[in-house]
């Protein structure tokens, strides 16, 4: 699996899913670190990777744009050092792959995560 990690989330995170198989880039290496959030999900989505970020927009985002994909990973942990989110981050991996690869938002706490599928179907 791809992913692409936000600003709020360590590099060490991404040295961490490369020790796993995965691929993984900063938006620091690709000198986007000052992208708005549009364009952060829009890469995303072109390359194939799920998002990893703390920001809650990027949820928003793509709730209202209806797609089925990027799949954002938000991480709303108290303590956001990064052993802490990989530790979160493995859980995740575990449990919520075919998930993250068929469109989700998931939401992820100290204690649980919130799977939401996409596309998020807008209540009449």
């Amino acid at each position: 699996m791809k992913f692409l990690l936000d600003m709020g989330i360590s590099p060490r995170t991404s040295m961490f899913l490369k020790s796993r198989g995965h691929g993984a880039v900063h938006l620091v290496e690709v000198e986007l670190g000052q992208s708005d959030d549009a364009e952060i999900l829009q890469k995303a989505r072109a390359e194939g990777s799920v998002l990893l970020t703390h920001d809650l927009d990027f949820g928003d985002l793509l709730a209202a744009s209806g797609e089925s994909l990027p799949s954002v990973v938000t991480f709303r942990l108290r303590n956001m050092k990064p052993d802490k989110v990989i530790e979160r981050l493995t859980w995740i991996l575990s449990n919520c792959e075919r998930a993250l690869r068929h469109g989700s938002i998931v939401t992820v706490t100290e204690s649980h995560a919130r799977v939401h599928p996409l596309p998020i179907r807008r209540r009449e």
